[in-house]
């Protein structure tokens, strides 16, 4: 609970300060999720590093032999060995690209620079291009380090504005270029200079080349940010799911708690009266003595049944036969049609029972579930007055009504007019526990104690959504 009461309070201290914060400076690249590490590659991302450095190498290797079959690099004056090593230089750091992505990005781009002006045919080579692409998109979408990184590209980018320059300088290429496209006819000149038209040329494939680098590279880390909020998210939802299932069990056992506790209360303390009441008069009058063992077989039954029927909720997974004691030997639960029938089959307690309805119908449209809990607070009252009370008497009343601001309710009041048992015990308090946790449920209050004038009362108003 701690935990959570902190991790919320972070949660909110983050979504103030993300309100605070200008709004063109969130939507920069390097602001969204900006507190996030990317986790390292695993064992299988790093073996496909391995195994993708070398096919690329292998295919350099392949791809410099064809280019230089047809020509391709004609103007290059260094020896093959200088060539190949030349590609291999620039590949063989991608073995460890995503483990140490910033660093791999920056040994790149120096070998980038320095082979670029060194063996300027060979750098234009696909491959060549693909391993120092490769090695940009990586620090962008594994990197993590973001303020490194941005820093580290806003150097690499600076680097290679000035390698452009050079090249327009220093590098022989270049020259060669140039000389191609003075000579060539007039009617096919662009509106600009040819010296301008190169540079514009190169500054926007270079542009297209970064840019998609850094690009690709930030959708990817967007990607992997996201997957982890959705297994974040989706373990949170499997413990609150967990937690919710955990609370329905405990509320379920709760409730069949409750069930057992008021049947067996109620049976048991009508057992307990008929057979008393049969011992005194066994001698003197067989007859009553036979009703009150009637009584006792006919209710000691009814407790079987009520008990199996709310057992037979505990047999998840099961499905009952019409044969067996979860199919068939269930019956429905009690409700409000009920209580006629409970106040008289009170052995030793006259109970009178009075019902009233502020609009006709009122008492039918209780819910089912409030109704059993009304049947049961009632049957709990009851049993306690047999148990623990000398009263004769008792008093049911069931009444409806409607509040000032119009919410309707429905309440249920016991009384009896009698004392305490001398020498009876208080009682496990299970029954009164019971007859308020019923309450609860469904938002009520219960009022239970001695009356002023002697006596005890149970009242409990529900009210009616």
């Amino acid at each position: 609970m701690i935990e959570t009461m902190a991790f919320d309070r972070a949660n909110a201290a983050a979504e103030q300060h993300q309100k605070t914060r200008p709004r063109w400076l969130t939507r920069l690249p390097w602001r969204t999720g900006e507190d996030w590490e990317r986790p390292g590659p695993t064992r299988d991302q790093q073996r496909h590093d391995v195994v993708g450095t070398l096919v690329l190498l292998l295919a350099s290797a392949f791809i410099l032999e064809v280019s230089r079959g047809i020509g391709a690099l004609a103007g290059e004056t260094e020896p093959i060995w200088i060539q190949h090593l030349a590609l291999a230089l620039i590949i063989l750091p991608l073995v460890v690209r995503r483990r140490y992505p910033v660093a791999v990005m920056l040994v790149c781009s120096a070998v980038f620079l320095g082979l670029g002006l060194l063996v300027p045919m060979v750098a234009t080579q696909m491959t060549f291009q693909a391993a120092y692409f490769a090695s940009l998109y990586t620090a962008v979408a594994w990197a993590k380090d973001r303020r490194m990184l941005w820093l580290g590209t806003t150097v690499v980018i600076a680097v290679m504005a000035l390698w452009v320059i050079l090249s327009f300088t220093v590098s022989s290429s270049y020259d060669g270029m140039l000389e191609r496209i003075t000579e060539g006819d007039d009617t096919y000149r662009g509106f600009l200079p040819p010296l301008v038209s190169l540079a514009l040329y190169n500054l926007a494939i270079n542009a297209a080349f970064f840019g998609g680098a850094i690009m690709f590279g930030m959708s990817a880390w967007r990607s992997a940010h996201q997957r982890e909020l959705l297994v974040r998210q989706s373990a949170q939802l499997e413990l609150q799911a967990t937690e919710l299932a955990r609370q329905a069990v405990l509320d379920e056992r709760l409730r069949i708690a409750r069930e057992l506790h008021d049947v067996v209360a109620h049976h048991i303390s009508v057992i307990g009266v008929q057979a008393g009441a049969a011992r005194r008069v066994l001698e003197k009058k067989p007859e009553a003595t036979a009703g009150a063992l009637q009584t006792i077989e006919a209710s000691s039954r009814e407790a079987v049944e009520q008990m199996r029927s709310l057992l037979g909720v505990l047999r998840a997974g099961e499905d009952p036969g019409p044969e067996s004691d979860g199919g068939a030997r269930r019956s429905p639960e009690p409700g409000l049609a009920d209580l006629p029938e409970l106040v008289q089959e009170q052995p030793g307690l006259s109970v009178s029972y009075h019902r009233s309805e502020d609009a006709p119908g009122a008492l039918d449209r209780v819910p089912a579930p409030m109704g059993l809990s009304i049947y049961r607070t009632v049957q709990e009252s009851l049993a306690n007055v047999r148990r623990h009370s000398t009263a004769g008497a008792a008093v049911v009343a069931l009444r409806t009504g409607t509040t000032e601001t119009g919410n309707r309710w429905v309440e249920v009041e016991t009384v009896d007019n009698g004392r305490p048992r001398a020498g009876d015990t208080a009682g496990s308090g299970f029954g009164i526990r019971g007859i308020r946790e019923r309450a609860d449920l469904h938002g009520g209050i219960a009022e239970i104690g001695p009356r002023s004038g002697g006596g005890w009362r149970v009242r409990v108003r529900f009210p009616v959504r």
